[in-house]
């Protein structure tokens, strides 16, 4: 039996972690959904997603793997709130498995959180037990 887990039972784990942390219902919980937008999700929930992903897939998150806060606080890839494109080449290469392309075409920092996708999730998960 191969250990690393099928994309729906990636998803189903991930999801439950989301219902869990962000007391969402299971419906609302789709690929789509924005962790922020939709989810309603505050940076303090990305601390309990974490442990909740660390549990379920016994895996081990570095703080800022998920979400580079230092990419996003620091001056030299930050000018004005906005992410220049030293910064976006930075994000990409600490997040291979997010879409960053909307979040190019307005790199405001607030923006980013909110547009991690349920699905970015996933490709995070599914990029760590492939490591």
């Amino acid at each position: 039996m191969s250990t690393v887990s099928s994309k729906q039972e990636i998803f189903s784990k991930v999801q439950e972690a989301l219902i869990d942390a962000l007391g969402v219902d299971e419906e609302e919980v789709t690929p789509t959904a924005t962790l922020q937008g939709d989810l309603g999700a505050e940076s303090i929930d990305f601390l309990d997603i974490v442990f909740r992903l660390e549990k379920a897939f016994g895996i081990k998150i570095e703080r800022g793997e998920l979400f580079p806060e230092d990419i996003l606080t620091n001056t030299e890839y930050v000018a004005d709130g906005k992410v220049n494109s030293a910064g976006i080449a930075a994000l990409k290469e600490r997040m291979p498995f997010a879409d960053l392309s909307r979040f190019e075409t307005n790199p405001n920092v607030q923006n980013l959180g909110k547009q991690l996708t349920v699905q970015d999730m996933c490709n995070f998960v599914e990029h760590k037990l492939a490591a």
